[in-house]
């Protein structure tokens, strides 16, 4: 029993001084973020320049370089790396989000497990950096390997895809593609909520098989880009995409949002 309870005992401070680290790591990026805001308000486009083609070289290196088995942790250093890159607003604003999808052609390779890169990859490379053919490049892969239900959300990287095939390469039967598998894995996945996921992905598949300019398939991939907006832009350019098309955001006043689809598809 003795034993029991002092293994019981390690666990939790493992846990507790996990927990600290990951908030002391946060908290060192939040700090370094906000330096490198201030700088940029004062710097020149060229000196913001010169850091960032460091950064492409720097990125370059840990594309090729040996990992040791430190594959994963190589990836979350370099997803909080782009996070600084993506949030220094004032330098992105002198030059541009361009870099973004450098930054992902290591964590994605490093990781392809990491799934919620792949959203923001689509977000700062296709939509911020219009580069969706590097975006659909680097997702194809590494989907390469991902398995139905390994892990069992990994239909996310399918839909994110196929989003990207459909808004931004204007490709609807690829995209069709894309959401039926994601249709296919949702449905075989023990992840929570995965069958509203298989309905919605089957759905919209079907929407593009019947019509491959359906604006209602459309609303459906804006809807998805709203659900995981990592930003307020993100958020304001998809609702004015979905209004576009002819659907309607509304907001409800438990915070949600509800979707009305385009009278005409």
């Amino acid at each position: 029993m003795r034993g029991l309870k002092r293994k019981w005992q390690q666990l939790l401070i493992t846990g507790l001084l996990i927990l600290a680290g990951i908030a002391a790591v946060g908290w060192l990026q939040w700090l370094q973020l906000g330096k490198l805001q201030a700088s940029s308000q004062t710097a020149s486009a060229e000196q913001i320049l010169r850091d960032v083609e460091a950064e492409k070289v720097r990125l370059a290196l840990l594309q090729q370089a040996p990992t040791f088995g430190f594959d994963n942790l190589i990836a979350d250093w370099t997803f909080l790396s782009f996070l600084q890159y993506f949030g220094d607003e004032p330098a992105r604003q002198k030059t541009d989000y361009s870099l973004s999808p450098n930054f992902f052609d290591v964590i994605l390779k490093r990781d392809p497990y990491f799934l919620q890169a792949y959203t923001f990859l689509s977000t700062s490379a296709s939509l911020y950096a219009g580069l969706p053919e590097r975006s659909t490049s680097i997702m194809k892969t590494a989907l390469q390997s991902l398995k139905p239900n390994v892990p069992p959300d990994a239909y996310i990287a399918w839909r994110q895809l196929g989003i990207d095939q459909l808004l931004f390469l204007g490709d609807s039967e690829a995209a069709r593609q894309s959401f039926l598998t994601a249709a296919q894995w949702a449905a075989h996945s023990s992840f929570p909520g995965s069958q509203e996921v298989a309905r919605s992905s089957q759905q919209t598949a079907d929407f593009l098989a019947s019509n491959p300019n359906s604006k209602t398939a459309q609303v459906a991939a804006w809807v998805m880009v709203l659900s995981n907006a990592p930003d307020e832009r993100t958020r304001k350019t998809a609702i004015q995409k979905i209004e576009a098309l002819g659907g309607k955001v509304i907001e409800n006043p438990d915070g949600t949002i509800g979707i009305e689809r385009p009278a005409q598809d």
